[in-house]
Order: structure tokens, then sequence, then C-alpha cells
């Protein structure tokens, strides 16, 4: 049995992405940031959607079209595959774990 906050990195210089399972038509990823964001060029351009889900802490997605959600624990979304986002903002006093899924 695993835990999602199980061994969470003590080193969060770098954003911490882990694959927890990975198939062809899925891959599930818990991600560890601490006041990380996306490089200020470029978006994440994802063949795959992706529905991700705040456990813990909070994080900002922004979209190219300029919409902006501000997600906190238990909020989630679905982002369709090639809807161009970053992550804008996360909590820089706590870790923020999301739970990514993405999928064909």
């Amino acid at each position: 049995m695993n835990n999602l906050f199980a061994n969470l990195p003590a080193d969060l210089s770098d954003e911490v992405f882990q694959t927890l399972l990975s198939h062809e038509q899925l891959k599930i990823e818990r991600i560890v940031s601490k006041g990380h964001t996306s490089p200020s060029q470029g978006w994440y351009d994802q063949n795959e959607h992706e529905w991700v889900l705040v456990l813990q802490g909070e994080g900002e997605l922004t979209f190219e079209d300029g919409r902006v959600e501000r997600l906190a624990a238990g909020d989630y979304i679905n982002i369709p595959a090639h809807c161009k986002h970053k992550v804008s903002w996360t909590d820089p006093e706590q870790e923020t774990v999301w739970l990514a899924i993405f999928y064909r």
C-alpha cells in the first residue's frame, strides 16, 4: 500500500514530478510544488487531456485565453488536450500536492 502524502521530498529547490502509474492511455502523476511556477515563456501544450486535483496547498493556472483558475485543496479541473496553460502561482509557504491524470 502507498500514500500520496508519504515521502514528500525534503528538497524542493525544484518542483518534483513522480509518476505513480503509467499505461498506454493513462499516466497518473504526483507533483509537489512550493512557490514554483512554469517558465515565464511558453505554455504547456499537451497531446493528452489532463485532469488535475489539488490535494494540499494552493495553486493557480493561467490559460492562453487569459482565464485564471485558483485551486485550493479539493479543487479539480479538466484541461483538454492542446489547451495551452501554465502554473502561474503556488503557495510559497507550504507544499502544494497535485494529482495529475493524463489520458487520451
